[in-house]
């Protein structure tokens, strides 16, 4: 019996993507209309963005482990958050975690390096761009990162923010973004990391002018093998 996966969800539109992959590609791996057994649960995106707002990491843990604990209560088995960002206190609340967690970072990362990938794009939050999410895990696995210039994180950022997490999916959006991964092409990048769970749903594989990391289904397949071991 394939194990009970946990979701620890924050923004919306970045999980019910990880959970509808869990759901549509469990069929592949468990037969016809079969996929683990799958519960989520999710404090309001405002209460996670005041304490990022207030660069108050430790309540972003608490709120973590508070949904980690309802899960368990609930009979999850193993956890996975579809949100890089928040992955900053992955470590912190690891240590108090009640169930084992896969970790976004290092999801992608293996999958890089599979794929035998040596530098990449990075994209996504400005939190996630500029912070220690990714540069150690792509460093176990010696590859090297760029991210964008600063104007282009924090339009990237608005983007984020102001659209894509409110289900907001603008062509102008899109050619932005498409602009920003073929100059890393033209930088010398043979991939890019969709670090933020909302970019798949407005970069697909056939709009970017590099090979995508997308993030988000690289996790939900992580927990969906996990699960079935």
């Amino acid at each position: 019996m394939a194990k009970h996966i946990g979701i620890v969800a924050c923004s919306a539109e970045g999980a019910a993507l990880c959970y509808r992959t869990i759901c549509a590609e469990g069929t592949v791996v468990m037969g016809r209309h079969a996929h683990p057994e799958i519960s989520m649960h999710t404090h309001p995106l405002s209460e996670y963005m005041r304490f990022i707002y207030e660069d108050d990491w430790n309540g972003i843990a608490e709120l973590m482990l508070d949904s980690a604990g309802k899960l368990a209560r609930m009979g999850a088995e193993l956890l996975i958050c579809p949100d890089n960002t928040i992955h900053q206190v992955f470590e912190l609340m690891l240590q108090r975690s009640p169930l084992p967690w896969l970790h976004i970072a290092e999801e992608v990362a293996a999958e890089a390096k599979r794929k035998d990938y040596r530098k990449l794009a990075l994209l996504g939050t400005k939190y996630l761009m500029e912070g220690p999410v990714y540069p150690p895990k792509l460093a176990a696995q010696e590859i090297d990162f760029k991210i964008p210039e600063a104007e282009e994180r924090r339009r990237i950022n608005e983007i984020i923010f102001d659209e894509l997490v409110c289900g907001k999916f603008l062509p102008e959006s899109r050619s932005y973004f498409v602009n920003v991964i073929r100059r890393f092409k033209d930088g010398g990048c043979d991939a890019v990391i969709l670090g933020c769970t909302e970019i798949p749903l407005l970069i697909a594989p056939e709009d970017s002018p590099l090979p995508v990391l997308d993030s988000t289904r690289l996790l939900a397949r992580a927990a969906l093998r996990k699960a079935c071991l």
